[in-house]
């Protein structure tokens, strides 16, 4: 069985970071891994929450993890809320990532805009944790900050391309942008690796309606597909499928909660898109 380790923070409550990174990665018959970041009564959509920092344990944890010579055929990596962890993790995967499969989901910013406490500097530091990572899975919002670039919601196919070349050039092999829409009613992912100059596009049915959380879902998806021997491609075109039921089974629920999706009841589909 494959083992994965994956860096983010958990909420006690809410569908978001290992909260659905945990099940997603299970569901898919491998072996998850976590070192929490960060402790959370709720996410921060909440009006409340109590937060507990601990990045003081990361190194502890990966010099245990060492040691112990504990090693992981993918590490993956969701929000990450500080320089330091951002230094911690790229110390993780220099210490476990010979021979491991380093994803980084840039968690971040989204429709233009960094979400609270993050900076252009701190985006620039993403950015080269990113040239340590195999695949790298922003927004585009993300991209443009990782970049340097100004947001630019009226994109077409080549700008998307453009974009993708320059996340290569940070010193990832393959970068894919999340949430892209180039037709009318669909939205999804475009994909490039630089070693084969290849592109990728994929898109399903775009839902009038937005959730907390379908980032993390999607790259969660992702990685277990691909642990699972799905190629890149293969791998992103399941999770966007899968993101698309997770949304379609919350809108089919009368009584859904408001803070995520119903990812749970869309389990077996994943499952089944493995087979």
């Amino acid at each position: 069985m494959k083992r994965i380790m994956t860096i983010q923070d958990v909420s006690c409550v809410g569908k978001c970071s290992l909260t659905v990174a945990l099940p997603i990665i299970s569901a898919a018959g491998v072996e998850a891994g976590i070192l929490p970041t960060a402790v959370l009564s709720t996410h921060t959509q909440f009006d409340k929450f109590t937060f507990c920092d601990l990045t003081d344990e990361i190194e502890k944890i990966s010099d245990t993890l060492y040691e112990l010579g504990i090693g992981f055929d993918a590490i993956y990596t969701g929000y990450l809320g500080s320089f330091r962890q951002l230094g911690l993790v790229g110390d993780f995967f220099d210490r476990f990532g010979a021979g491991a499969l380093k994803v980084v989901d840039p968690v971040m910013a989204d429709n233009g805009v960094l979400y609270k406490g993050f900076t252009p500097e701190f985006a620039c530091a993403m950015a080269r944790l990113c040239e340590k990572a195999d695949l790298i899975i922003p927004n585009l919002t993300e991209a443009s900050f990782m970049l340097g670039i100004p947001y630019n919601p009226n994109y077409d196919e080549e700008y998307i391309k453009t974009v993708l070349k320059r996340l290569t050039e940070l010193g990832c092999p393959s970068a894919a942008i999340s949430g892209v829409c180039l037709e009318d009613g669909k939205i999804g992912v475009y994909y490039y690796n630089a070693p084969s100059d290849r592109y990728f596009y994929y898109a399903n049915e775009r839902l009038p309606v937005q959730f907390h959380g379908t980032g993390d879902i999607f790259a969660s998806a992702t990685v277990g597909a691909i642990m699972r021997g799905r190629s890149e491609t293969e791998a992103l075109a399941v999770a966007v499928d899968f993101t698309l039921m997770c949304m379609k089974k919350t809108l089919a629920d009368p009584d859904h909660r408001t803070y995520g999706v119903n990812f749970e009841e869309a389990l077996p589909y994943y499952i089944e898109l493995l087979k």
